[in-house]
């Protein structure tokens, strides 16, 4: 199509039209025409059934009203130009009036509204201002510019000490939680060394326990003194004070003294020997070891000759002092000791010592079943006297649970003999097969004539 001419449709007897528009159209018919296509159909168009005999459902059911309107005005723009603008016109016109009247019909309203609160908000106002005014007059309110400053500066004063209070308060709650952490590290410390102290004092008293029990048991075999033994004591010191009715006129000064009587004595048995009785086989008496079975070392003799005596022998006739190895040895678990007495007397005890088991290394060595035997022998007879011609004295047994120096009293005939050599004769020990020691052997009588 050129700028010039327009190719359009022309109407058939379908209902169907052409439009065309030539090179002499004008702008204002197009301008016509889109501001009707724009506005749609009029009323008063549509009111009339169509355009050029178009019905409303053809326009309805074709594809578009602008494209209809459009085509009407240009096929008839010399008849229904004028008449469309005058309406169009008209129809513009009509809506200015409405709207201007609608506005200011609102207008009217508006401001009357806006007066009005206006109106209100002043009251208000000046009824705030006069009680503050009222308030002011009767001292309630102070407008004082440095009042007000000071109650500013207490309030920010206020914000900082609350602040500085609050670092305060966090150092001091670190520092709390720092101490309270030392304090218990300390107290586990502390209790961690409490405890390890008193298991090592428990132990101790363990150990004391124990070793009291034992000294119990010691004690128990000691033989201490029983009630009735106690009892007795108690009636000796009556009998001595002359004192009559209960045990209540004894005091404690009175037992102290009896004590030390008694320990007095035991301290004159003791330097009596020990015992209290008279030892005729003491080797500083005269007393001498004349014969033995084979010793446990070879050694010098006392006695060169016929009597091999071994010089550890004569120690069996003195006093050891409860030291262990002092004794004389013999070889085995059995053998005999001729004791040769200072003089002549009747027998009537022998004793035994061994080493004291409280500082004894091991008494598997002392004799254990023994047999005592005696006969007297004359400057001139023989020392090789035969065992048939001895006079059994006693058959004995050395027990290691009783006292270390054991007393045994010797069998008495009716008329008993005086004898001046004693043979001691053991066959067995308490269990030591290589030796058998003796630590003290002492013999005990009366000499004839003294009795």
């Amino acid at each position: 199509m050129s700028a010039s001419t327009a190719a359009i449709p022309t109407a058939n007897t379908n209902g169907n039209h052409a439009l065309s528009l030539d090179s002499h159209s004008s702008q204002d018919v197009r301008r016509r025409t889109v501001v009707v296509a724009k506005k749609k159909a009029s009323p008063e168009i549509l009111a009339e059934g169509g355009i050029n005999g178009v019905s409303e459902d053809k326009i309805a059911g074709k594809k578009d009203l602008s494209h209809t309107i459009r085509g009407e005005s240009v096929l008839g723009k010399s008849k229904y130009s004028s008449e469309a603008r005058k309406d169009v016109v008209a129809s513009e016109a009509g809506e200015r009036r409405k709207k201007t009247s609608t506005k200011q019909e609102k207008a009217k309203w508006v401001t009357a509204l806006s007066v009005l609160v206006k109106l209100c908000l002043l009251i208000s106002a000046i009824a705030w201002m006069g009680q503050l005014v009222w308030r002011w007059q009767n001292g309630e309110l102070s407008f004082t510019t440095p009042d007000m400053e000071s109650r500013l500066s207490k309030v920010e004063g206020f914000k900082k000490t609350a602040k500085m209070l609050q670092v305060q308060l966090d150092i001091l709650d670190k520092k709390l939680g720092n101490e309270i952490d030392k304090t218990k590290r300390d107290i586990t410390r502390q209790f961690e060394a409490k405890t390890n102290e008193l298991e090592k004092k428990m132990k101790t008293l363990e150990d004391k326990t124990g070793k009291l029990d034992r000294s119990i048991i010691e004690l128990r075999d000691m033989g201490f003194l029983t009630k009735k033994e106690f009892e007795e004591i108690l009636s000796q010191i009556k009998e001595k004070k002359g004192l009559a009715g209960t045990y209540d006129d004894i005091t404690l000064d009175d037992i102290m003294l009896y004590a030390k009587e008694i320990v007095e004595i035991e301290i004159a048995r003791h330097s009596a020997d020990g015992l209290g009785m008279v030892d005729y086989a003491l080797g500083s008496g005269g007393a001498k070891v004349v014969r033995h079975s084979e010793s446990f070392m070879n050694g010098k003799t006392y006695m060169p000759g016929r009597s091999s005596v071994h010089a550890t022998a004569q120690k069996m006739l003195e006093p050891s002092f409860g030291q262990p190895g002092e004794c004389f040895a013999l070889k085995g678990s059995s053998g005999f000791v001729d004791v040769k007495l200072r003089t002549g007397i009747i027998p009537e005890a022998v004793t035994l010592e061994h080493v004291d088991k409280s500082v004894a290394y091991d008494r598997s060595s002392a004799p254990k079943n023994f047999q005592v035997r005696g006969w007297y022998q004359g400057s001139h007879d023989d020392s090789d006297k035969d065992s048939n011609a001895m006079a059994t004295l006693g058959e004995f047994s050395y027990n290691l649970d009783n006292s270390n120096a054991q007393t045994f009293q010797l069998e008495r005939s009716a008329n008993p003999q005086a004898v001046n050599m004693v043979r001691f004769d053991f066959s067995s020990n308490h269990g030591n097969p290589e030796l058998t020691c003796i630590y003290r052997f002492r013999v005990h009588g009366t000499e004839p004539g003294l009795s």
